[in-house]
Parts: structure tokens; sequence; C-alpha cells
């Protein structure tokens, strides 16, 4: 079966200096995938190539078994992007913004669309009419995946997903991703939070100076075992 996402060999040069140097690895349907690293790790240009931003110096990147490059809106409609920071609009409502960018990308739904999405994301209701600028970043990030799942696209990138949440909200977090997963969409994620891949995902990969130098897979029915991934992390980070 055709792998949703896969790296073949992807290197990635910018202003003479090697981003990403021969990264490989694919993410099956209903996978979610980490790519653990420290900052410059080239965890987000991996994103930005698999979106078509970047255009890979060597290698290529696939979605759906087919080269983002060679038809990049075809690999674009098939993908919900979470950067960070969702970039929502505070003086709107959810339902506002959900209505406004999903107008932009030439589709519709209604108010019963919209809260069945909502509760999919436990977006409380008395929250729904209230303006974004209110919300915490955690309400924010669930408004966002809300509108991905209206979307309905088989894959969704997520950006360093939990950063600056709390921990109630990174296990509400981490509990939808999972429930996203097991319904079959594919998940890339990319962090440098060591607990959190191991929380949530079913592989991480290890990216140091752009090179992936480890991979750690959950056992049937397990989590990845943190102190094993941390170590290395550690390891990598200090050589």
């Amino acid at each position: 079966m055709t792998a949703p996402l896969e790296a073949r060999s992807l290197s990635l040069v910018r202003d003479g200096n090697a981003v990403l140097d021969n990264v490989s690895f694919s993410v099956a349907q209903g996978e979610i995938f980490a790519l653990l690293g420290g900052n410059g790790a080239g965890k987000s240009s991996t994103l930005l190539t698999f979106l078509g931003f970047l255009q890979p110096s060597a290698g290529e990147v696939l979605v759906r078994g087919r080269s983002v490059h060679s038809d990049i809106p075809a690999a674009r409609s098939a993908i919900a992007y979470l950067p960070e920071a969702a970039s929502l609009y505070g003086h709107m409502s959810a339902y506002e913004n959900l209505e406004y960018f999903l107008d932009l990308a030439g589709r519709s739904a209604s108010r019963g669309d919209l809260d069945a999405a909502f509760e999919r994301v436990a977006l409380a209701d008395e929250a729904r009419s209230r303006r974004l600028q209110s919300y915490s970043k955690g309400m924010r990030q669930k408004a966002a995946i809300a509108l991905a799942l209206l979307r309905e696209t088989p894959i969704l990138l997520l950006d360093e997903p939990t950063s600056g949440l709390d921990p109630v909200a990174i296990d509400e977090f981490h509990d939808l991703v999972k429930k996203l997963a097991s319904s079959g969409q594919t998940i890339l994620m990319v962090t440098h939070d060591v607990y959190g891949a191991c929380q949530v995902a079913d592989r991480v990969g290890l990216l140091r100076r752009g090179k992936l130098v480890g991979s750690f897979a959950a056992e049937p029915g397990m989590r990845i075992d943190t102190e094993t991934v941390h170590a290395a992390f550690a390891e990598r980070e200090a050589a």
C-alpha cells in the first residue's frame, strides 16, 4: 500500500547551508509519526517541503504516492497544516472563523456540521460564539483542528502543536490526536518535546542537524520508552 507521506533521500540546502541531509521516512495511514529534534534540526523545513513551499535540493517528498512538486495544489488539498500559532482571527468567533476559512477553500458547512466538528475536538458549546481573542492557546488549537476536520483532509501536519500549552491542555490535545489517527488520519508532527512525542506517537524519528540519526517504535499496546529516547536525544544534542 502506498504511504500517504514519504520522504525519499530528502536533502535541502539554503544559503549554502545543509538544512536536511538525505532524510528518508514514511508515514502510514492511521499512524502518528513524530519528528523529534532541537532548534535548527530541520523539523519545520521538512513540513514546508511537504507543503511545497521549499524545493528539495535532492531527493523528493511524496503525498499519497505522488511527488509534491509535480502537482503542489493536489498535495496541499490533501493536507491540513497546524502551525505552532494557529492563524485564526481574534475579532471573530469560532463559528465565523470556520465559515470564513471554509469559504476561502471553496467549501461550506451547516451550523450542524460546525457543531459536530466542535464536539469532536471538545470545544465547549458556550465558547463557540465568543471571539477568539478570549481563547486560550489550547482552545485555538481545537478550533483549528475542527477546521481541518471539516476540510476532510486525510493528512495532518503539526508544527510544535503543544508548545505553550499547560499540562491538562497537552493531555487533551494528545487524546484528540490519537482519536484522529484511530479514525484513519495520517499525522506527522514535529516537536522538541521528548515526553510528548513518546506519549502520542507510534514512531519517533530523531533529527539532528538535518540528519535522521535514530528511530524508535512502540511495541503493540505500549508507549515508546521515554528514557531511551531522552538519552539518545541528549547524547545527540551534546555531540
